[in-house]
Parts: structure tokens; sequence; C-alpha cells
């Protein structure tokens, strides 16, 4: 069965993507950590933007009292996007030349799903590219006022089916989209 790529994001109540460990911790409960890890199992293959990498490759190797989430995490295999990067480790490998097909390479294959975890430009471009299945937004009940990096950037006049939601405890709510058809419109 061929896979699904999966958009996870946080996302606050102003559109903002930016640095979610300064500010939703707050928000977390046993409820959020569930949803993460069943949905992290459910993947079999990251997919992960070069900056969301570099965090991460920096943070989960060491951190401890993570339990099988963790140790999931760093086993897990991961497909980076980079123009920059020349090498990495953590059971990463870097996709050269066109993301796209590769990400439509990937999809065909069988196996669980493709999780991008935040990676706003690469979900961005995957967007455009009409690669992603699904979006799960966890939408945050707070409001940044300055933060720098928006879900969409590119992206322009495109329509959205609500296919499930989910609210946790602490005011988060979990958002699941399908892309809907749509003329493609031009990057500019």
């Amino acid at each position: 069965m061929p896979r699904k790529v999966v958009a996870s994001t946080y996302i606050t109540l102003d559109g903002y993507i930016d640095e979610p460990g300064r500010w939703s911790f707050p928000f977390w409960s046993d409820e959020s950590a569930q949803f993460k890890a069943q949905e992290l199992f459910a993947s079999d293959a990251l997919l992960l933007g070069r900056i969301t990498y570099e965090g991460f490759a920096a943070a989960w190797p060491t951190m401890e009292g993570t339990g099988e989430f963790g140790q999931k995490v760093n086993e897990i295999p991961k497909h980076v996007a980079s123009r920059t990067l020349k090498s990495a480790a953590w059971n990463a490998t870097i996709i050269e030349g066109d993301v796209a097909a590769e990400v439509r390479r990937f999809k065909q294959e069988d196996g669980g799903d493709l999780l991008i975890g935040g990676s706003g430009q690469l979900v961005d471009f995957l967007t455009w590219h009409d690669l992603i299945d699904e979006y799960r937004l966890m939408v945050y009940p707070l409001v940044l006022g300055d933060g720098t990096k928006r879900l969409f950037t590119t992206v322009r006049n495109r329509s959205f089916s609500l296919i499930e939601t989910m609210s946790l405890p602490k005011g988060v709510v979990v958002l699941t989209y399908q892309l809907m058809p749509a003329a493609r419109e031009t990057l500019g």
C-alpha cells in the first residue's frame, strides 16, 4: 500500500509555527503526548527540512527519559531536504536534486506514513507540488504577534477539507485537513 505524507505542526492562533519549544510546553498534556506517539508509531520515516533536522539532531540523541518515543525518534530513518547540508548523521540521508520527485518516489513505496514534523518551508514546497496527504495542525490557544515563520509563505488560493477534529486538554485543538484539488496558482 502506498505511503501517505503527513505534515504535523504546532501553530498559534495567529498562524505562527516559529520555535514552538518556547511557547507550547504550558499547554502540553498526557493526551498531547499520546497523540504525538500514535502519529510517530504510524510512521516509518521522517521528512525534515534542514533547520528542523539540525534542531532535532542536536537534541534527541542525548535527551534522557524519553522512553519508547525517544527510541523511535532516534532509530527511524530521516530524509532531509537541504540545498546546503553536505552530510547528515542520526540515521539521516540528504535528499539531493529534485525533492518533489524523490518524495513522489517515497510515496510509491510500501510502508508507514512519511511524517513531516515542523519544517514549514518543506511543507510549503510540498503543498505547492500537491504531495501532502494530510495536514495535522495542533492549534495552540495563544497569539504570539511577533513570530517570524508562518506555515504557508508561497502557496496561495488553496482550499482544504476538514477531515477530523480532536480537542485536547488545556485548549489545544488538532485539526486534520486534506488539500482540495485546485488549479495551480503561480508563485510570486
